[in-house]
């Protein structure tokens, strides 16, 4: 072979070697993450502005998802390009301006990194905010106009979210929680990751259908866990439906109940290639959910909170746990409302400090908080605390007790402990919920030797449920308030369970979007 054949033999060769190793190149896709997370009542005077946020930005993004760890198999399989992402605790409506700030922060991170084969989206699904419809639909939209109309996105949502039809159409892939409370909440948004890749990987692209079907049913949280029947067999019929040849993804959405909004009311969706078990799979799910809608019951006993009371009291099981549910600020509540405090105030088992040990988790007072660092441990102190957001039911409480403990496990949300007869008063300096029996043994507090625990939630997180000796849910006032019926509704779609007790069954329809 003369020189000059041999040099081009060769040639050839590498330009063949440097084209397949671009192809190989391009099939790393080029990935973005973005989210506004955050549940909102409607029935709350609190309203949620930007500071309320916890904002993550860029490469701090990926450390909320443990699932894409450095050296994870995810993490591997793409390039990364985080834009922002946004959560808050539960509280009131979003300001107009917090969320314009939030989303043009988002679109302005993300069009730096553009262009993007796929992004990962991650929201609540129940944000309201004010004078706008639909805000988390709003928010993809505006996602679309930067990332276009070819990438692929995949959405993972609570299963307390609403998830709007214009949601539905724009999200390539959507799932939410199987697990309420939602101790998969990690697993499912690995799921929807995982299902992102494979279809990038597998040349599959975007699922050819979406099936949505609306069930009018909306339920609060408490009565719909899936610890308990009949959520825990409902929720067991979803993974074999997502698990059938040709389906993608298969989801229920329980619903929030404390927004009055068109979008609010149960929901199927069940995502894939081949449209007639995907629509089967969706009217399953729906009929399934509509066919036990009379059986979800409170997931625990519950009562006024003065029954609830007396069988504390009258029990030897330690710790008792009383859930304050209606102003739970992981549910949308103020977490500020005194009422409950000042109904225990009231009863003479707790005036003496050799009465019946109670723990209130927790009620805010910033200046009471602030002037207890000032004095210190054993000092007497007093001062109002709550009832500077929700005021309706009650006024601000009037503290009075001695400074047991201190803590500023966070600085920025420090607590005191303040003892008020048998009574353990933890004062916030914003609210808080209490999900873990370490953030009372943090503040000195021995769940195991308090006889009562009053913390201001619904159902308890596995971290307080894994440690009660026994536990009640009181019908206390507040912005989540569980009584329903007697909330003011003018925006939801009627008829709607149990709204509507005796409504006729449904027709279900599959929306393909």
């Amino acid at each position: 072979m003369k020189s000059n054949q041999l040099f081009s033999v060769i040639a050839a060769v590498g330009l063949l070697f440097t084209h397949f190793s671009c192809q190989q190149e391009q099939k790393i896709p080029r990935i973005g993450i973005a989210g506004i997370a955050i549940e909102c009542s409607t029935f709350s005077p609190a309203v949620s502005d930007e500071a309320s946020f916890r904002v993550r930005k860029g490469e701090d993004v990926l450390k909320g998802y443990p699932f894409l760890a450095a050296d994870s198999t995810l993490r591997q399989k793409a390039e990364w390009l985080p834009a922002m992402v946004s959560s808050a605790t539960p509280g009131g409506i979003v300001t107009r301006e917090a969320y314009e700030s939030l989303t043009q922060q988002t679109l302005e991170l993300l069009k730096q990194n553009a262009p993007y084969d796929a992004l990962f989206l991650d929201i609540h699904g129940a944000m309201s905010v004010q004078g706008l419809d639909d805000p988390e639909a709003d928010f993809i939209n505006r996602v679309r106009s930067v990332i276009g109309d070819e990438a692929i996105i995949s959405t993972c949502m609570d299963l307390h979210g609403n998830p709007s039809q214009e949601l539905t159409r724009k999200s390539d892939l959507i799932t939410c929680y199987r697990m309420a409370p939602h101790e998969d909440s990690m697993d499912s948004k690995r799921r929807a990751v995982a299902n992102l890749i494979e279809r990038i990987e597998k040349g599959l692209g975007k699922p050819a259908y979406k099936a949505w079907v609306s069930v009018p049913i909306l339920l609060p949280g408490e009565k719909t866990s899936t610890r308990v029947e009949p959520g825990k067999s409902l929720y067991a019929k979803v993974a074999p439906e997502a698990d059938k040849p040709g389906v993608t993804d298969a989801a229920i959405w329980i619903g929030y109940a404390w927004a009055d909004e068109p979008r609010n009311h149960g929901t199927v969706i069940v995502t894939g290639d081949d449209k007639q078990q995907v629509e089967q799979s969706a009217l399953y799910l729906a009929k399934s959910f509509w066919e036990v809608r009379k059986q979800f019951e409170f997931v625990a006993p519950t009562d006024e909170l003065e029954v609830c009371l007396a069988a504390a009291l009258k029990s030897d099981k330690k710790p008792f746990f009383i859930s304050d549910m209606g102003d739970n600020p992981t549910a949308g509540g103020a977490g500020d409302v005194t009422w409950t405090l000042t109904e225990l105030s009231k009863r003479k088992e707790f005036k003496s400090a050799n009465g019946p040990s109670l723990v209130y988790a927790s009620i805010p007072g910033p200046e009471l908080v602030q002037k207890a660092f000032e004095l210190g441990v054993g000092k007497e102190i007093s001062g109002e605390v709550g009832a500077k957001v929700d005021f309706r039911y009650a006024p601000p409480f009037p503290l009075k007790g001695k400074i047991i403990a201190l803590g500023e496990q966070n600085p920025k949300n420090r607590e005191a402990v303040i003892q008020m007869g048998s009574m353990k008063v933890i004062v916030t300096e914003k609210r808080r919920g209490y999900h873990e029996a370490k953030s009372l043994e943090a503040l000195g507090i021995k769940p195991a030797e308090t006889d009562i625990i009053v913390v201001k939630l619904g159902y308890l997180t596995k971290g307080l449920y894994d440690v009660r000796g026994d536990w009640m849910m009181a019908l206390t006032r507040g912005g989540v308030d569980q009584d329903l019926l007697k909330l003011t509704y003018n925006r939801i779609d009627r008829p709607m369970f149990p709204f509507d007790a005796d409504m006729p069954d449904p027709e279900f329809k599959v929306v393909d979007l």
